[in-house]
């Protein structure tokens, strides 16, 4: 039986269910509120009113594919995986949503025999929708909803050449100073970008950056669009003894060890 992969129509109905749940979301901006979950991380009315509008999407336009959330997964996983599925964040970088800020995303991506086969990001505060379609990578700016995206322009992503003079990196607030230091020992970096939630995967994609190392943990519904979009842009990524950053991982509860993403010449 032939890998199930988006067309056109699809991808473009699918970005338009996450665009949806971003916009859902920017209504809570400001004044969301926010429990903490078992594993003491923050969960707003955004990501379980956003999990719920994209479920009922996927429902209604893949319902044969299964698919798995954060926000459900906090009830317990699945005991096993079909080899094709879902990785659902339907809201990445709650923390910075709650702090006012920009770096907050929607993520939804295709796994396919452990590989992360078709992505899509939208940043709602930025307006920026990233998603891959074939073997490319693309990013749109929608002005409004879904009925926007039909006519809004596309412009396709490509890592850039790294620099000579040396490497741009991204990473997150919280880790930049350890994350930098690591790097050093390997290449020169001659600045650092902070970023949060996968936002960074997209400056990698967009030729802003060139290295996005990752020391601790992460899940597999955090990165899993990320990397397929870095990938479709012509990115790498790998766990930090090189061997590949595979998803459906039960064994691990979909956690992931540190990783390094980066342009495949370094």
């Amino acid at each position: 039986m032939p890998a199930f992969r988006p067309d056109r129509a699809l991808t473009m109905a699918l970005s338009g269910i996450l665009v949806d749940a971003g916009v859902n979301a920017m209504r809570h901006r400001g004044r969301a509120e926010a429990r903490l979950k078992a594993d003491r991380s923050p969960v707003s009315l955004a990501d379980e009113e956003g999990e719920a509008i994209i479920l009922r999407g996927l429902k209604q336009e893949a319902g044969e594919i299964a698919v798995v959330s954060e926000e459900a997964s906090e009830r317990g996983l699945p005991p096993q995986l079909p080899s094709c599925f879902f990785l659902l964040d339907p809201l990445d970088g709650t923390k910075e949503f709650l702090n006012g800020h920009d770096d907050f995303t929607v993520n939804l991506a295709l796994v396919d025999d452990g590989a992360p086969v078709f992505g899509i990001i939208y940043a709602p505060a930025r307006r920026a929708l990233y998603f891959t379609g074939g073997q490319k990578a693309w990013c749109a700016s929608p002005i409004g909803g879904r009925e926007d995206l039909h006519r809004t322009p596309v412009r396709t992503l490509r890592m850039r050449t790294p620099p000579a003079d040396g490497l741009d990196m991204v990473a997150s607030r919280s880790h930049a100073g350890d994350e930098e230091a690591q790097m050093r020992t390997r290449y020169t970096i001659r600045g650092t970008k902070a970023a949060g939630s996968s936002l960074k995967f997209c400056l990698l994609a967009e030729g802003e950056a060139d290295l996005y190392p990752r020391l601790g943990p992460t899940m597999e519904w955090d990165i899993a669009a990320g990397h397929a979009i870095l990938l479709a842009a012509g990115g790498t990524l790998a766990q930090w003894d090189g061997a590949p950053l595979r998803y459906g991982k039960l064994e691990t509860g979909l956690k992931n060890s540190g990783f390094l993403a980066k342009h495949p010449t370094l």
